[in-house]
């Protein structure tokens, strides 16, 4: 349309430069790309016109198209218009918080294991708060005092949305069932652990000393308990002297020949990922340093195993925390431990 447009205007311009003349006409014909290829080349009948002279023509004629504006000056009129551009500030990186004082997570003066132990029966360290020791706090107690905001705003929704499906009461007989499942699991794990009797190649959900209740949580484990031996420790409680904590940790066994300390979880919804868990590596690096520096054990443990059992009976999910990753939860650790401090 623009060619069209400019060999029209020429053509008036043309006619006009040669009055007195004889007249000619010029028609404008309609451009095919077929028709060109194919038939015989002849000469335009503008390639008589002085190009010269009918430059600036051309020129007016095709800058007409395009905007005279160059990217500064549409930036000086936006920023007329409409303000200065205001840029976010990029928030400067700080470093990773590190705990004040870092306490060693094993005993310097103590050896690893590397061999089996002697067989024999797994400790089991009853916890005593007698009247005239000072008050020393739990894993537990610590770890719930120093949750984060984000981690007490999906609590407490959690928390109201259940109330807002079974009521008031209905969710008090909901968490007292949970507790209870959880006692009778562990209390059933506990009995197959110091059984005399191997537990390997057995249906362990159906063995007598397993209750109904927790016969499914069982069952959901039985595959891992095939790799679990020398158990060293069952719901024995170990104290960071100090640091001075305590807790009581579900167990110590070799898991594929490795020693760890062992947490048995039960949960209504998958946890396939080590993140699905939360603060329990937190918590077993705390039991692990703690055990490292309790007299009462001779030996020291670098590794950590979480065990994800499921009601349903479905394989429950097992994931091990190398000695690496339990040294930086030890150090997430003594943080919480930090601030619970300060808050008290």
């Amino acid at each position: 349309a623009t060619v069209q447009l400019i060999f029209s205007l020429a053509q008036v311009q043309y006619s006009r430069g040669f009055s007195g003349s004889r007249s000619t006409s010029l028609t404008v014909c309609h451009f095919s790309a077929v028709h060109r290829l194919t038939c015989p080349r002849r000469n335009s009948p503008y390639s008589s016109v002085d190009s010269e002279r009918y430059s600036s023509l051309v020129k007016s004629v095709m800058s007409s198209t395009v905007s005279s504006q160059t990217p500064e000056t549409l930036q000086a009129e936006d920023g007329h218009v409409y303000g200065p551009v205001v840029k976010a500030r990029t928030p400067p990186r700080t470093e990773p918080r590190l705990p004040k004082t870092l306490h060693p997570f094993v005993n310097p003066e103590r050896t690893l294991e590397t061999e089996e132990p002697e067989a024999g029966p797994p400790a089991r360290i009853l916890l005593n708060r007698g009247k005239s020791r000072p008050f020393i706090p739990s894993v537990t107690r610590i770890l719930q005092q120093t949750l984060s905001p984000e981690q007490i705003f999906y609590l407490e929704r959690w928390k109201r949305r259940m109330i807002a499906e079974l009521g008031e009461e209905g969710f008090k007989e909901y968490t007292q069932n949970v507790f209870k499942q959880g006692k009778l699991f562990h209390s059933a794990l506990e009995d197959i652990l110091t059984s005399a009797d191997t537990w390997r190649n057995k249906n362990l959900s159906e063995t007598p000393q397993c209750p109904p209740e927790a016969q499914g949580y069982i069952q959901s484990i039985s595959h891992v308990l095939e790799d679990v031996s020398a158990v060293r420790a069952i719901e024995s409680s170990v104290q960071h002297g100090p640091l001075n904590y305590l807790g009581i940790v579900d167990c110590v066994a070799r898991y594929r020949g490795v020693l760890c300390v062992i947490d048995w979880k039960t949960s209504e919804k998958p946890k396939p990922f080590l993140s699905n868990t939360y603060d329990n590596p937190v918590q077993v690096a705390a039991y692990a340093g703690a055990l490292n520096n309790d007299g009462n054990y001779k030996y020291q443990v670098e590794n950590g195993l979480i065990v994800v059992a499921y009601k349903d009976g479905s394989p429950g999910h097992a994931h091990q925390i190398n000695s690496e990753l339990m040294s930086e939860y030890w150090k997430t650790w003594l943080l919480r431990l930090e601030d619970y401090r300060e808050h008290r």
